[in-house]
């Protein structure tokens, strides 16, 4: 349906100025605005979507940098409470040597507590988390929608993390001398 401007602003609208047309347009057309007047103000769709998603990108490659960081201190967070744990436990590490436990055997106790330590703290993250979003997302008037594989992926990774800053506490553990670690005060 086509109608003059005039006609709408006169009949339609009660003589109100009209300051806003949407008009849609086949996809493909050139929607800049044609002549030399500086009164028309074309926006777009497409040129909002792709400012969106350059948004979006900016703002995902932000939060990923934050994460990056936050697992680094938590990871060195956990190493260190491993280095004390080997340290306070440096007579019972010798011990365990002395009577025959192997190196690796050894190993796998220290990677194991890390491992149980980096998921109880990713169990504990997912548990805020979620709860956070069910409170926002009822704040906002927007539904909640709970992904279990993206948690399980967090609670794996979180455990990923466990093994990888657990490993040098834990081999520091299994490489001991069993002699010098019993001698130890």
């Amino acid at each position: 349906m086509l109608l003059p401007l005039y006609t709408r602003q006169r009949r339609v609208t009660g003589n109100q100025i009209v300051n806003t047309l949407l008009v849609a347009m086949k996809n493909g057309s050139d929607s800049s605005p044609r002549g030399d007047d500086d009164d028309i103000n074309v926006l777009d769709t497409q040129q909002l979507a792709e400012t969106l998603s350059g948004t979006t990108k900016t703002v995902t490659t932000l939060l990923g940098a934050v994460a990056a960081v936050s697992l680094l201190v938590g990871g060195i967070g956990i190493m260190n409470i491993m280095l004390v744990s080997v340290t306070e436990r440096t007579r019972e590490i010798g011990l365990r040597l002395a009577i025959g436990a192997l190196e690796r055997e050894v190993l796998l106790q220290f990677l194991i507590e890390a491992v149980a330590l980096a998921a109880l703290g990713g169990l504990i993250g997912i548990i805020i988390a979620t709860g956070a979003s069910m409170v926002l997302a009822s704040v906002m008037a927007v539904p909640y929608l709970f992904d279990p594989m993206i948690n399980l992926l967090s609670f794996v990774f979180s455990a990923g993390i466990g093994v990888v800053f657990g490993f040098f506490p834990a081999r520091r553990a299994a490489r001991m001398d069993p002699i010098e670690a019993l001698r130890h005060e």
